[in-house]
C-alpha cells in the first residue's frame, strides 16, 4: 500500500467578492466546428477555451492568433472574438464560461491584464484539464443541482490548475503606428455596425481615404472593413438567437438588415446553417416547453 498525506493547511483561493461561477461547458468536435460563433463578446462573464486537436487562426481582440493543441485562450469580458475566422483545419475544443470573478489586481470577470496575450501553452498539464472539463461537461449533461455541484468543485480544480501559468503572462509588444490606425478605424466600426454604412462613409467620417483605410485594416486584422462589418453583425445575430425569443425577422431588423431573406442569406454564408436551423440546433429547450 502506498499513502499519501496531505502537508499543508488548506487556504481557500476564491474568497470575498471573487467567486467564480460556472455558466455552460460546450465541446465541440470538428464536424461542429465548421458552424462558427463568429465575431462577438461577452459582456458578464470570461470564457475560456481549451484546444483538444486541430490547428487554426483565431481573431482576439485586436489580432489575429495561431492556436493549437494543448493551448488555452482566455476571452476576458468585453474582449472582442471570432472563433473559426481563418480555420485552416477542423479543431476540437472544450469551451468554458465563467462569470462571478473578481480576481485581485484586475477588473471584474478578467483572468488576465488586458493588455497580456491572451493564448497559452499548458501542454504539461493539459491531461488534467481535458478530464476536468470532460466530467463538468458529463456533470452538467445530468441537470441535477447534485451535479451541478460537482461540476462547480471541478471548476475551482481546473483554475487553481491554469492560475500558475497565467500569472506568467507576457504583456503584448507595443503596437506600431500602423496597428494603432487600424484599432482606430476597428474601434468606429464597433460603434457603428449596425448602422447602414459603406466604405466611402466610413472614410469620409475618419478622414481618409477609402484605399488607404481598407489597405490599412486588412492589414492589421486580416478583413476588409466591409467583411468585418458582416461578421459582427452576423456575430450579434447568433447572441440574440441564443438568448432571446425575438423573432428571425426581429433580429435582421435590429442588425440593419431590410428583408429577412437577405439577413438569412448572409447568416447561411458565413455560420452554413440558416438562422432558424442555428437557433434549434444551438438552444436547448426544457422538456414540454
Amino acid at each position: 500500500m502506498i499513502q499519501c498525506f496531505v502537508k499543508h493547511a488548506y487556504e481557500p483561493v476564491f474568497t470575498g467578492e471573487n467567486q467564480p461561477q460556472l455558466l455552460y461547458v460546450s465541446k465541440i468536435d470538428p464536424p461542429e466546428s465548421a458552424y462558427p460563433r463568429v465575431m462577438h463578446s461577452h459582456k458578464d462573464h470570461v470564457e475560456l477555451i481549451l484546444v483538444r486537436s486541430g490547428m487554426s487562426n483565431y481573431f482576439v481582440g485586436n489580432r489575429q492568433r495561431y492556436i493549437c493543441p494543448g493551448d488555452l485562450i482566455v476571452y476576458n469580458s468585453g474582449v472582442m472574438h471570432d472563433e473559426a475566422a481563418w480555420a485552416e483545419h477542423e479543431v476540437s475544443i472544450y469551451c468554458l464560461a465563467i462569470g462571478g470573478l473578481s480576481m485581485p489586481g484586475l477588473r471584474r470577470n478578467a483572468l488576465l491584464p488586458d493588455s497580456a496575450a491572451p493564448v497559452h501553452s499548458c501542454k504539461t498539464c493539459f491531461p488534467v484539464l481535458e478530464n476536468l472539463c470532460e466530467m463538468m461537461f458529463d456533470a452538467l449533461c445530468l441537470g441535477t443541482s447534485q451535479s451541478e455541484k460537482f461540476a462547480q468543485a471541478l471548476l475551482e480544480a481546473f483554475l487553481i490548475q491554469i492560475l500558475p501559468v497565467l500569472t506568467g503572462a507576457q504583456p503584448e509588444p507595443e503596437p506600431e503606428e500602423e496597428h494603432v490606425l487600424g484599432e482606430r478605424i476597428r474601434n468606429y466600426l464597433d460603434e457603428h455596425y449596425m448602422e447602414p454604412l459603406d466604405l466611402p462613409d466610413i472614410a469620409a467620417d475618419l478622414h481618409m481615404s477609402a484605399p488607404y483605410l481598407s489597405h490599412v485594416f486588412k492589414r492589421t486584422f486580416g478583413y476588409s472593413p466591409v467583411n468585418y462589418l458582416l461578421r459582427r453583425r452576423i456575430g450579434e445575430a447568433q447572441t440574440l438567437l441564443i438568448t432571446t425569443d425575438l423573432s428571425i425577422t426581429e433580429i435582421g431588423e435590429r442588425i440593419g438588415y431590410e428583408t429577412t431573406s437577405y439577413f438569412s442569406t448572409h447568416f447561411t454564408k458565413q455560420v452554413g446553417m440558416s438562422p432558424k436551423k442555428y437557433r434549434k440546433t444551438y438552444v436547448v429547450r426544457p422538456e414540454g416547453s
